[in-house]
């Protein structure tokens, strides 16, 4: 069933009126873009860096802050380990991430601080060691 118009609504709103007598005289038949659809993203705020960011989005790149990107390694570094075959890869992915991790507390880049202490590997160990007993005990 249609949906029908209320009782006291005009057929037409003001503005309705307005945009078709506008199309009647041609007033949109010659705008840049005429016919197509907006690009993704568009804002109505100016971004006076708009063209970069198009750029990004184009590329599929994301740029993050050096100790943003560290943070991000090291969450996934540690969650790679929890689920590591074994204690020697355990122990890899923990020591090559704590390695970047001392080297940025020490050599911090520009932007926001890292946030972030190297991991103890015996822990991240004991704590894979728990989570496969675990595993095996309810498989």
């Amino acid at each position: 069933m249609t949906e029908r118009k209320p009782p006291g609504v005009p057929f037409e709103s003001w503005a309705d009126k307005q945009i078709r007598d506008a199309q009647r005289r041609g007033e949109f038949d010659r705008l840049a873009g005429a016919g197509e659809p907006l690009p993704p993203g568009t804002d109505t705020s100016y971004d006076e860096l708009w063209w970069v960011r198009r750029k990004l989005v184009r590329e599929g790149l994301a740029v993050l802050p050096p100790a943003l990107a560290l943070r991000k390694e090291a969450e996934d570094a540690l969650a790679a380990a929890y689920t590591a075959p074994s204690e020697r890869i355990v122990r890899k992915i923990i020591t090559d991430v704590n390695v970047k991790i001392r080297d940025m507390m020490f050599k911090p880049p520009p932007g926001p601080p890292l946030g972030k202490k190297p991991y103890d590997v015996e822990e991240v160990v004991r704590e894979w060691r728990e989570r496969r007993a675990d595993a095996v005990g309810k498989g």
